[in-house]
Protein backbone atom coordinates (compact mmCIF):
# COMPACT_ATOMS: atom_id res chain seq x y z
CA UNK A 1 0.00 0.00 0.00
CA UNK A 2 1.16 3.33 -1.04
CA UNK A 3 1.05 6.43 1.18
CA UNK A 4 2.53 8.95 3.30
CA UNK A 5 3.90 10.07 6.42
CA UNK A 6 4.08 14.09 7.24
CA UNK A 7 7.58 15.44 8.19
CA UNK A 8 5.63 18.69 8.90
CA UNK A 9 2.79 20.93 7.07
CA UNK A 10 4.15 20.77 4.24
CA UNK A 11 6.23 18.41 3.76
CA UNK A 12 5.72 14.61 3.56
CA UNK A 13 7.88 11.46 2.76
CA UNK A 14 6.74 8.62 0.34
CA UNK A 15 6.14 5.43 2.31
CA UNK A 16 4.81 1.32 0.77
CA UNK A 17 3.14 -0.68 3.76
CA UNK A 18 3.34 -4.42 3.48
CA UNK A 19 1.86 -6.77 6.11
CA UNK A 20 -0.53 -6.69 8.75
CA UNK A 21 1.44 -7.60 11.76
CA UNK A 22 1.38 -5.22 15.29
CA UNK A 23 5.08 -4.71 15.12
CA UNK A 24 6.10 -1.95 12.95
CA UNK A 25 9.09 -1.79 11.03
CA UNK A 26 10.81 0.63 9.66
CA UNK A 27 12.83 0.42 6.26
CA UNK A 28 15.00 2.96 5.67
CA UNK A 29 17.59 2.81 2.46
CA UNK A 30 20.89 4.10 1.77
CA UNK A 31 22.34 6.92 0.04
CA UNK A 32 21.39 8.03 -3.43
CA UNK A 33 18.90 4.85 -3.09
CA UNK A 34 14.91 4.79 -2.40
CA UNK A 35 12.58 3.00 -0.79
CA UNK A 36 11.81 0.38 -3.83
CA UNK A 37 15.40 -1.38 -2.66
CA UNK A 38 13.39 -3.08 -0.31
CA UNK A 39 11.30 -4.62 -2.67
CA UNK A 40 12.14 -8.24 -2.33
CA UNK A 41 11.04 -8.04 1.60
CA UNK A 42 7.56 -5.90 0.84
CA UNK A 43 6.57 -8.74 -1.38
CA UNK A 44 6.94 -11.25 1.50
CA UNK A 45 6.94 -9.52 5.11
CA UNK A 46 8.30 -11.78 8.21
CA UNK A 47 4.89 -12.61 10.23
CA UNK A 48 3.75 -10.47 12.77
CA UNK A 49 5.30 -7.45 11.44
CA UNK A 50 3.87 -3.67 9.69
CA UNK A 51 6.76 -3.00 7.18
CA UNK A 52 7.07 0.62 6.40
CA UNK A 53 9.73 1.21 3.36
CA UNK A 54 10.33 5.15 3.44
CA UNK A 55 12.08 7.60 0.90
CA UNK A 56 14.19 9.80 2.55
CA UNK A 57 14.42 13.29 2.01
CA UNK A 58 16.56 14.18 -0.85
CA UNK A 59 15.81 10.52 -2.38
CA UNK A 60 13.31 8.55 -4.67
CA UNK A 61 9.81 9.88 -4.71
CA UNK A 62 11.03 12.70 -2.03
CA UNK A 63 13.35 14.00 -4.48
CA UNK A 64 12.01 17.45 -3.71
CA UNK A 65 11.83 17.45 -0.20
CA UNK A 66 13.96 20.17 1.48
CA UNK A 67 16.42 20.10 4.22
CA UNK A 68 18.15 22.48 6.34
CA UNK A 69 21.06 21.23 5.36
CA UNK A 70 21.97 18.07 3.78
CA UNK A 71 23.75 15.87 7.00
CA UNK A 72 22.67 12.49 8.72
CA UNK A 73 21.57 14.37 11.60
CA UNK A 74 18.31 16.33 9.37
CA UNK A 75 17.64 12.71 7.40
CA UNK A 76 17.62 11.40 11.39
CA UNK A 77 15.12 13.88 12.53
CA UNK A 78 12.85 14.28 9.46
CA UNK A 79 12.64 10.74 10.04
CA UNK A 80 11.55 10.91 13.50
CA UNK A 81 9.19 13.59 12.78
CA UNK A 82 7.11 11.68 9.99
CA UNK A 83 7.10 8.56 12.69
CA UNK A 84 5.61 10.79 15.40
CA UNK A 85 2.79 8.47 15.32
CA UNK A 86 3.89 4.90 15.33
CA UNK A 87 5.06 3.90 18.74
CA UNK A 88 8.02 1.65 19.60
CA UNK A 89 9.13 0.71 15.94
CA UNK A 90 12.08 -1.72 15.02
CA UNK A 91 14.19 0.95 12.81
CA UNK A 92 15.96 -1.27 9.77
CA UNK A 93 19.01 1.05 8.15
CA UNK A 94 20.94 -0.13 4.86
CA UNK A 95 24.31 1.33 4.53
CA UNK A 96 23.74 5.05 5.17
CA UNK A 97 20.26 4.53 6.38
CA UNK A 98 21.66 2.58 9.15
CA UNK A 99 23.52 5.81 10.22
CA UNK A 100 20.54 7.67 10.40
CA UNK A 101 18.45 4.95 12.32
CA UNK A 102 21.28 5.49 14.94
CA UNK A 103 20.37 8.94 14.96
CA UNK A 104 16.96 8.38 14.92
CA UNK A 105 17.24 6.10 17.79
CA UNK A 106 19.20 8.89 19.73
CA UNK A 107 15.99 10.74 19.46
CA UNK A 108 13.24 8.51 19.82
CA UNK A 109 12.24 5.78 21.29
CA UNK A 110 12.45 2.41 19.80
CA UNK A 111 11.81 -1.15 20.30
CA UNK A 112 15.35 -2.51 18.76
CA UNK A 113 18.07 -0.73 15.38
CA UNK A 114 19.29 -3.63 13.02
CA UNK A 115 22.24 -1.96 10.54
CA UNK A 116 22.13 -3.85 7.24
CA UNK A 117 26.11 -3.76 6.12
CA UNK A 118 26.31 0.03 7.60
CA UNK A 119 29.70 -0.34 8.59
CA UNK A 120 31.25 -1.13 5.31
CA UNK A 121 32.92 2.19 5.78
CA UNK A 122 34.35 2.33 8.88
CA UNK A 123 32.55 5.28 10.22
CA UNK A 124 34.39 6.78 12.99
CA UNK A 125 37.99 5.68 11.64
CA UNK A 126 38.32 7.42 8.34
CA UNK A 127 40.90 10.44 9.04
CA UNK A 128 40.39 13.85 6.70
CA UNK A 129 42.86 12.81 4.07
CA UNK A 130 40.79 9.43 3.77
CA UNK A 131 37.48 11.00 3.81
CA UNK A 132 38.68 13.53 1.10
CA UNK A 133 39.86 10.72 -1.06
CA UNK A 134 36.53 8.51 -1.13
CA UNK A 135 34.54 11.78 -1.85
CA UNK A 136 36.49 13.20 -4.33
CA UNK A 137 35.56 11.04 -7.29
CA UNK A 138 32.10 11.77 -7.02
CA UNK A 139 32.93 15.06 -6.77
CA UNK A 140 34.65 15.31 -9.88
CA UNK A 141 31.83 12.74 -11.59
CA UNK A 142 28.70 12.16 -10.03
CA UNK A 143 27.86 9.12 -12.60
CA UNK A 144 31.24 7.97 -13.16
CA UNK A 145 31.45 7.89 -9.45
CA UNK A 146 28.02 5.72 -8.68
CA UNK A 147 29.34 3.68 -11.63
CA UNK A 148 32.21 2.52 -9.14
CA UNK A 149 30.37 2.22 -6.58
CA UNK A 150 28.14 -0.41 -8.00
CA UNK A 151 30.92 -2.43 -9.67
CA UNK A 152 32.90 -2.53 -6.15
CA UNK A 153 29.58 -3.22 -4.02
CA UNK A 154 26.99 -5.38 -5.68
CA UNK A 155 27.70 -8.97 -5.50
CA UNK A 156 27.63 -11.63 -8.06
CA UNK A 157 24.00 -12.78 -7.07
CA UNK A 158 22.39 -9.45 -8.94
CA UNK A 159 22.70 -10.10 -12.52
CA UNK A 160 24.10 -7.31 -14.87
CA UNK A 161 20.38 -6.45 -15.40
CA UNK A 162 20.08 -5.54 -11.93
CA UNK A 163 23.21 -3.89 -11.68
CA UNK A 164 22.38 -1.88 -14.22
CA UNK A 165 18.70 -0.49 -13.18
CA UNK A 166 20.81 0.00 -9.19
CA UNK A 167 23.43 2.03 -11.14
CA UNK A 168 20.74 4.48 -13.43
CA UNK A 169 18.60 4.68 -10.22
CA UNK A 170 21.40 5.85 -7.91
CA UNK A 171 23.07 7.84 -10.35
CA UNK A 172 19.68 9.92 -11.26
CA UNK A 173 19.86 11.25 -7.90
CA UNK A 174 20.03 15.12 -6.85
CA UNK A 175 23.71 16.05 -6.55
CA UNK A 176 22.82 19.17 -4.86
CA UNK A 177 21.74 17.28 -1.92
CA UNK A 178 23.84 14.04 -2.27
CA UNK A 179 27.37 15.15 -2.17
CA UNK A 180 26.49 17.19 1.03
CA UNK A 181 25.38 14.33 2.18
CA UNK A 182 28.08 12.37 1.08
CA UNK A 183 30.71 14.60 3.11
CA UNK A 184 28.61 14.93 5.86
CA UNK A 185 28.80 10.78 6.35
CA UNK A 186 32.11 10.28 5.51
CA UNK A 187 32.80 12.28 8.48
CA UNK A 188 30.21 10.92 10.94
CA UNK A 189 30.90 8.88 13.67
CA UNK A 190 28.27 6.25 15.90
CA UNK A 191 30.33 7.11 19.14
CA UNK A 192 27.53 9.06 20.22
CA UNK A 193 24.88 6.53 19.55
CA UNK A 194 26.39 3.79 20.90
CA UNK A 195 26.78 5.31 24.34
CA UNK A 196 23.31 6.95 24.32
CA UNK A 197 20.89 4.15 23.15
CA UNK A 198 19.71 1.39 25.34
CA UNK A 199 17.40 -0.77 22.75
CA UNK A 200 19.28 -3.79 20.95
CA UNK A 201 21.12 -3.24 18.12
CA UNK A 202 21.61 -5.65 15.42
CA UNK A 203 23.23 -5.96 12.61
CA UNK A 204 22.97 -8.02 9.29
CA UNK A 205 26.44 -7.63 7.77
CA UNK A 206 27.43 -9.42 4.52
CA UNK A 207 31.57 -10.11 3.35
CA UNK A 208 32.47 -6.26 2.82
CA UNK A 209 32.79 -5.24 6.50
CA UNK A 210 36.21 -5.36 7.56
CA UNK A 211 37.52 -6.33 10.91
CA UNK A 212 37.96 -2.89 12.34
CA UNK A 213 34.78 -1.87 11.94
CA UNK A 214 33.88 -5.25 13.34
CA UNK A 215 35.77 -4.02 16.71
CA UNK A 216 34.25 -1.12 16.79
CA UNK A 217 31.03 -2.09 16.86
CA UNK A 218 31.38 -5.96 18.97
CA UNK A 219 30.72 -3.91 22.53
CA UNK A 220 27.66 -2.41 20.93
CA UNK A 221 25.85 -4.50 18.29
CA UNK A 222 25.07 -8.23 18.13
CA UNK A 223 26.07 -9.29 14.32
CA UNK A 224 24.53 -11.74 11.78
CA UNK A 225 26.29 -12.84 9.30
CA UNK A 226 24.78 -13.57 5.56
CA UNK A 227 27.68 -14.71 4.07
CA UNK A 228 28.70 -14.43 0.11
CA UNK A 229 26.62 -11.29 -0.08
CA UNK A 230 28.18 -7.98 -1.22
CA UNK A 231 26.61 -5.12 0.11
CA UNK A 232 22.78 -5.07 -0.89
CA UNK A 233 22.16 -8.28 0.94
CA UNK A 234 18.25 -7.54 1.27
CA UNK A 235 18.64 -7.78 -2.88
CA UNK A 236 21.07 -9.91 -3.63
CA UNK A 237 19.55 -13.26 -1.09
CA UNK A 238 16.60 -12.18 -0.39
CA UNK A 239 15.14 -15.16 0.95
CA UNK A 240 17.99 -14.99 3.35
CA UNK A 241 17.72 -11.81 4.28
CA UNK A 242 14.08 -12.22 5.16
CA UNK A 243 14.86 -15.08 7.43
CA UNK A 244 17.65 -13.11 9.13
CA UNK A 245 15.74 -10.13 9.42
CA UNK A 246 12.56 -12.53 10.89
CA UNK A 247 15.45 -13.96 13.48
CA UNK A 248 16.58 -10.89 14.35
CA UNK A 249 13.28 -9.74 15.21
CA UNK A 250 12.66 -12.45 17.02
CA UNK A 251 15.10 -12.18 19.30
CA UNK A 252 13.97 -8.93 20.05
CA UNK A 253 10.66 -10.60 21.80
Amino acid sequence: MESTLAINSEQVLPITEAGKGSQPVVLVHGWTCNRKHWQCLLDCPPQGTRLIAVDLPGHGEAREVTLSEWSVAAQAQALVAALADIDNPVLVGHSMGGAVVLEAARIKPVKAVVLVDTFVIPYGDLNEETARQIETPFQDNFVSGIANLVTNNAGPDLSEQEKQTLEREMAGARQDAMLPLWSDLLRWSPNAAFAEIDCPIHAINGDLVGEAARARCAPYVTEWLQASTWHFPQMEQPAIFADRLARVLKSCG
